[in-house]
């Protein structure tokens, strides 16, 4: 047997850890500083043996210097100089022997058997973050570092072959793996749920019943692991997680669930990132300004700008989202990056104030297998800081299920297994289920939580019952029924599993009752002050709608209507009566589309931002009245360009008042008449948050509105003559025809010309009053269903 030969056998069987290499035929350990020298002969370079019966020696070489050396690399160039100390101490502190010695006992990824049976060398498992990385792959081309031999050039091409792509995908975890952006260690938070249920409430028209969504589910995540929540659709995932993260109703959910062995409280929230299954993003925003707004927000007072800014930087760099930090995030219509980035950048949200607990709901949807596993080596890294991450996922890649620590099978609402994801295929193995063929472990879990034991061997336990059911149809088939097989599986983990880890779960968590009181801290710092949230949140939304409100479509719609209004009405004589009389339906006009128009596009403006509102108030980024303040007043400026332009064609053409002082007034009372439109709409769309019953009731009211107007009716009954006075159309057009012919004439159609006043005082409260309406309104808006 050749000697390379000799060292592959060795290495199939050993283990390569951190820094050492444990020889099976010798039980040595090397470390990095204690191989032995080479020995030359001639050309040749030969292993020298040592005096023991190992047979295995290790060379020293200088690319494994090179690699040591910069793994002690300070990183406190991409994170900041005040940064550095503290990261390269937590890098250490992640690649110490007790962690390799856990992390060994949960997955055996140190050493990957590529497709030609040579060894490739996972990078996700080294230690001292990318340069190491980088550093040691730098050198597979020529020699292996940390075994110390040669690899022939046709082997190294086959393997090469074969392990590159898996090589790229680890030196990219192997990259996240250390946390530049944290300018302080993470509160640990241990996380426990224990019997917990939760029930909804069904009303129908003559009664009302319950319906239970969860039964008695209990498990744990600790800090460093990464909790995978699995079961069918309908089986309960999403409901545990939000209950989980605080954001259900408490009065109808039963059982504990602690943070630290204390209970949650809404301030707890500024703890706890949580990344919901729809991607909420500003579609017209790039994904470095989505990241910079959120740490400027978010990120404590203590931090200047130029800090915010760069701990931005930092996950974008953090999250290997470079090459498109300047592309738009784009939506349905709007093209931008792809669904891999755009789950990246709302991980980078959560993750951008270093929470202590991360919830995702199922952030591989929709993604291909290899953007997936991207996905969940990022989550593997996160944990491995100091986080702890639960996500729930659908049906995962056998290999995005061997990197998850703990895992939870629901079905039905109820429990069948919680544990360490290893031990899952060995506990249903030991119950009777046990597939009959080598498939992926997920697929086997997923296909016993919907019942389906095809290609599964039933249980001698579960043939027996069925021998003794009643069932016809069950004892014809040669496979129990899905009800059966949830009841074997549930009684099962309740017989074998459940006592057991209850009590692991009672347990204290291993912290001083200092730092437990630590998460109870009632304080809540914002990230920035009134005032600077209100202008940071100004500029967002004018960076964000500048695309709708210069669309081609809205300006063609302006000034389409205003070319034909003023062909129509071109050059109007108010010196003969019916000329007169077709000029003040123009302005009564005038009066109706710009109080029409504005509502229908504010109605659209909270309902569609209820997602995004929600998800941001859930985090603590902003005061609601910042925020009010800034949607309602930013859009102010663009609001007044497309009625200039349109006033502007219309008043010539037509040949309204020529006076620079008639002309700047009709203005003002048109952008009067707007943001009173603008008001109603607001309060509609935030009363009932439905865009169809919103649409319908806002129809009704502008038709009312418009009829009251004072053009179509000139004598209206005294029991609805109040309906005028509420109609923003109505002054409005009082005003138009004051400021055209008061000083020409007396009256117009009857009606004398008064002075204005109540005109303005009633647009101005109606401004006032309907924002006020859709304030309340969002303040007493659920965040989040019941349901």
């Amino acid at each position: 047997m050749t000697l390379v030969q000799e060292i592959s056998g060795n290495l199939g069987q050993g283990e390569i850890s951190g820094d050492v290499c444990v020889c099976p035929s010798s039980k040595q350990n090397y470390t990095a500083g204690s191989f032995p020298k080479p020995q030359h002969k001639g050309n040749k370079m030969e292993l020298g043996t040592s005096s023991s019966s190992s047979g295995l020696v290790k060379a020293k070489s200088e690319t494994l210097a090179a690699a040591l050396e910069s793994s002690s690399l300070d990183f406190s160039n991409d994170g900041g100089s005040s940064h550095g100390s503290k990261q390269h101490v937590m890098a250490r502190t992640l690649s110490s022997p007790s962690h390799s010695s856990s992390s060994k006992n949960r997955r055996n990824t140190h050493i990957r058997k590529s497709k030609s049976a040579h060894p490739a060398l996972d990078h996700g498992g080294l230690t001292g973050g990318a340069a190491l990385s980088r550093a040691s792959s730098a050198s597979l081309g020529i020699s292996f570092s940390f075994t110390g031999f040669t690899v022939p050039q046709e082997e190294m091409i086959a393997s090469e072959r074969c392990s590159n792509e898996d090589i790229l995908e680890e030196s990219e975890a192997a990259t996240s793996s250390v946390s530049k952006f944290q300018a302080e260690p993470t509160f640990p938070i241990y996380l426990k749920f224990i019997d917990i249920t939760y029930k909804v409430t069904k009303k129908r028209m003559a009664s009302s019943s319950e319906k239970s969504i969860l039964n008695g589910i209990s498990g744990s995540a600790y800090p460093g692991e990464l909790l995978a929540l699995m079961g069918p659709s309908g089986s309960g995932k999403t409901t545990l997680l939000n209950v989980l993260g605080g954001r259900f109703n408490q009065q109808n959910i039963g059982g504990l669930v602690s943070y630290n062995d204390k209970p949650y409280f809404k301030h707890l929230k500024t703890r706890i990132g949580f990344v919901t299954q729809d991607d909420v993003l500003f579609p017209h925003l790039t994904v470095k300004e989505t990241l910079t707004y959120t740490a400027r927000l978010r990120l404590p007072k203590t931090l200047t700008t130029q800090e915010k800014e760069q701990r931005a930087v930092s996950v974008i760099q953090e999250l290997g989202l470079e090459r498109c930090q300047d592309t738009m995030i784009g939506g349905s219509f709007v093209c931008g990056v792809s669904g891999g980035e755009r789950k990246r950048v709302c991980i980078g949200n959560e993750i951008m104030n270093n929470p202590s607990l991360l919830l995702l709901d199922e952030p591989t949807s929709s993604l291909d297998s290899t953007t997936a596993l991207k996905i969940v080596q990022m989550l593997q890294s996160i944990a491995k800081a100091g986080k702890t991450v639960v996500t729930t996922i659908h049906q995962p890649s056998s290999r995005l299920f061997h990197r998850f620590d703990k895992l939870v099978v629901l079905s039905r609402g109820s429990l069948l297994y919680f544990g360490k994801a290893s031990e899952a295929m060995p506990y249903f193995s030991s119950i009777g289920c046990s597939p009959l063929f080598a498939m992926n472990p997920a697929e086997f879990l997923l296909d016993l939580a919907n019942g389906n034991m095809n290609d599964i061997s039933t249980p001698s336990a579960l043939k027996e019952k069925m021998k003794m059911g009643n069932s016809f149809s069950e004892i014809r088939s040669s496979k129990p029924t899905p009800t059966v097989v949830y009841e074997y599986l549930e009684e099962a983990y309740k017989t074998k599993i459940a006592v057991v880890e209850k009590k692991k779960l009672v347990a204290p968590v291993p912290l001083d009752e200092e730092v437990k009181l630590m998460i109870t801290c009632p304080k809540r710092e914002w990230g920035l002050s009134w005032w600077e949230q209100y202008c940071l949140l100004s500029l967002r939304g004018i960076k964000e709608r500048r695309h709708d409100y210069f669309s081609w479509l809205r300006v063609t719609q302006v000034l389409s209507t205003a070319i034909i209004l003023g062909s129509l009405w071109w050059q109007s004589d108010i010196q003969h009566p019916k000329g007169l009389q077709d000029q003040v339906g123009l302005l009564f006009f005038i009066a109706v589309f710009w109080g029409f128009f504005p509502v229908f596009t504010a109605i659209f403006t909270f309902p569609q931002e209820r997602a995004m509102l929600s998800k941001e108030r859930e985090s603590n980024m902003y005061r609601l009245s910042a925020y009010f303040v800034a949607r309602t007043t930013s859009d102010l400026p663009l609001d007044l360009i497309l009625p200039v332009f349109f006033l502007v064609v219309v008043y010539f053409m037509a040949g309204l008042r020529l006076s620079a002082k008639s002309f700047f007034l009709s203005v003002l009372t048109v952008f009067l008449c707007i943001v009173a439109a603008q008001g109603l709409g607001l309060a509609i769309g935030a009363s009932l948050m439905d865009l169809k019953k919103a649409t319908t009731l806002a129809s009704v009211t502008v038709m009312t509105f418009m009829l009251a107007g004072g053009y179509f009716v000139k004598k209206v009954p005294n029991f609805i003559a109040w309906i005028r006075f509420m109609s923003f159309n109505y002054h409005t057009y009082k005003l138009l025809v004051k400021v055209q012919y008061e000083e020409i004439m007396k009256n117009v159609n009857g009606e004398e010309i008064e002075s204005g006043v109540k005109e303005v005082s009633a647009l101005v409260a109606m401004i006032v009053g309907y924002r006020l309406l859709a304030y309340l309104s969002l303040r007493r808006m659920k965040l989040h269903s019941s349901t």
